[in-house]
């Protein structure tokens, strides 16, 4: 696949920012769908990707993007147009034949869903496997991430989140999804018509995990559980009610063991073990101290 193009969207996002980077770093050519012309699509352009300019919302933008392209990462934002993204890029993938999508999901995608949010998670599923085009689905748990955005919070010696201290997760980081995403793009005869609920090696709770924490950081960080609307204020989601309503949904779903799951898809897929907490911690010492 070393001549074939690679879409990436969400460039500058979590997962597509490391997937752009493992790519250009085997050599692959990569074209990225930037929303605007800024300071992030001119560092994306001078890592080595073309940058294309363009709304996924918008047909004509997204067919252009994927023309001649094989293989394609869709991810989009936490946002009530997701199903009408994906009806519009399912249809400009088919029209390319791309060879494979991988679709950014949720662990919990399913019609019964508590969160309206994740209910669009699904339905996007059912829009690509309606379209006939190939696709691999990937259903990830929450991001070890989460604890980059509560940074500030941890450096104050409180690990503060909006779910009960002893609602448990297996956390993946985006770095490793990253490396199940190439894989996919790279083989996508073997990944078509799969779907993978991707988490971290080891199922925790969150006052476990401020345990952790504590112990890689060598200092004493306790969990505080914040109501939503107070987690929301702190990362800068004041306004944002899909989030906000997300979240009070996905903590309910956290007390009834939904994300009380782990296994070794991430290692089979990517052929290297995904990082635990400790390492992940370890990792970005420098966010927390």
């Amino acid at each position: 696949m070393n001549n074939f193009k690679v879409l990436v969207t969400g460039a500058t996002g979590l997962t597509g920012s490391h997937t752009v980077q493992l790519l250009l770093d085997q050599g692959r050519p990569v074209r990225v769908l930037a929303h605007g012309e800024d300071k992030r699509s001119k560092r994306l352009q001078d890592l080595g990707a073309e940058v294309a300019i363009g709304d996924l919302l918008n047909l004509s933008d997204v067919r252009s993007a994927l023309n001649g392209v094989q293989s394609a990462y869709f991810v989009y934002p936490l946002s009530p147009t997701l199903v009408q993204a994906t009806v519009i890029f399912a249809q400009a993938a088919k029209e390319a034949r791309v060879e494979i999508v991988a679709n950014m999901s949720q662990w919990n995608s399913r019609p019964s869903a508590k969160s309206p949010a994740t209910i669009n998670h699904w339905l996007s599923e059912q829009v690509f496997d309606w379209s006939a085009v190939p696709v691999a689905h990937l259903r990830a748990t929450m991001f070890s991430e989460w604890l980059l955005w509560v940074a500030r919070s941890i450096r104050q010696g409180a690990m503060t989140m909006p779910w009960d201290a002893s609602s448990r997760c297996s956390p993946v980081a985006t770095e490793d999804l990253a490396q199940v995403i190439v894989a996919i793009l790279e083989t996508p005869v073997s990944h078509s018509g799969k779907t993978y609920p991707l988490c971290g090696p080891a199922v925790h709770s969150f006052a476990e995990v401020a345990e952790i924490a504590s112990r890689v950081l060598g200092t004493q960080i306790t969990y505080q559980q914040a109501s939503v609307d107070t987690f929301a204020e702190s990362i800068g989601q004041t306004g944002n009610a899909l989030f906000k309503e997300h979240c009070r949904a996905v903590a309910v779903e956290l007390q009834e063991g939904v994300f009380d799951e782990t296994n070794s898809l991430v290692a089979q897929i990517s052929g290297r073990p995904p990082m635990t907490i400790d390492d992940f911690v370890a990792k970005n010492r420098a966010a927390f101290v």
